[in-house]
């Protein structure tokens, strides 16, 4: 096989979010080459001004091609970025999607990012609960886990229209186990859906939450003038 042979999973995409800061020496021409050229290479990329001390601009790019995620990620450090935070997932149906409709399954494995109208954005890693002698999620039998996440569901579609989840899977690619990426229309719509959503028992008792991520999408000129690349 040739080294440089496309690295693809059997079924939807890889994703990368990388969370950066920039280098005096930052150019925005650079970068915004770079965005254009993995958007030439079947790579959806989606940029967002970050709010807080952790990053300044969020870069998250899907595709079927790690190896093309990964020319991204070199060309955005080499251009002035340096990447402060990442996370690694694949587009997934869940197990527990089982009978959905196929246009909401070609969905959720090739989604179309970002939605329109759509500009506060937040991300966040999660994990189900597996500690011993406490809640253990994979203890549970699987009809018993399918029931949680029915009514997990039914709490996420209140949103419907408000906030669109794209949630990606991690295990065994990163520390946690699903990557969590919401837009909102506005900000407390992210606010309210995830609020709303830890009252559920798939959360409140099996769900552990990692550190959250908030900004703006916007177009890539946008964002990286924005934070002061020119």
């Amino acid at each position: 096989m040739p080294e440089d042979a496309p690295v693809s999973p059997n079924t939807g995409w890889g994703v990368l979010h990388l969370f950066c800061k920039p280098r005096p020496e930052a150019k925005a021409r650079s970068l915004l080459d770079a965005i254009d050229a993995a958007r030439k290479h079947d790579c959806q990329v989606v940029t967002a001004a970050m709010l807080g001390h952790k990053a300044d601009v969020c870069v998250l790019a899907l595709g079927p091609d790690l190896r093309r995620l990964r020319r991204l990620q070199t060309e955005l450090q080499t251009g002035g970025l340096d990447v402060v935070d990442s996370y690694v997932s694949l587009t997934e149906v869940s197990e527990y999607a089982v009978g959905v409709p196929e246009d909401m399954r070609q969905a959720r494995l090739y989604p179309t990012l970002p939605p329109e109208g759509m500009a506060a954005m937040c991300f966040y890693p999660m994990s189900k609960r597996r500690a011993p002698g406490a809640e253990n999620w994979y203890a549970l039998s699987f009809d018993d886990r399918m029931d949680l996440m029915r009514g997990h569901g039914t709490a996420g579609r209140n949103f419907r229209g408000r906030v669109l989840q794209l949630v990606t899977g991690s295990t065994g690619l990163d520390d946690w186990e699903w990557g969590v990426t919401l837009f909102g229309i506005h900000p407390d719509d992210l606010k309210d859906c995830v609020y709303s959503m830890r009252f559920d028992e798939a959360s409140t008792r099996y769900a552990e939450f990692g550190p959250f991520y908030t900004g703006m999408v916007g177009g890539a000129a946008e964002v990286l003038s924005g934070v002061g690349i020119r």
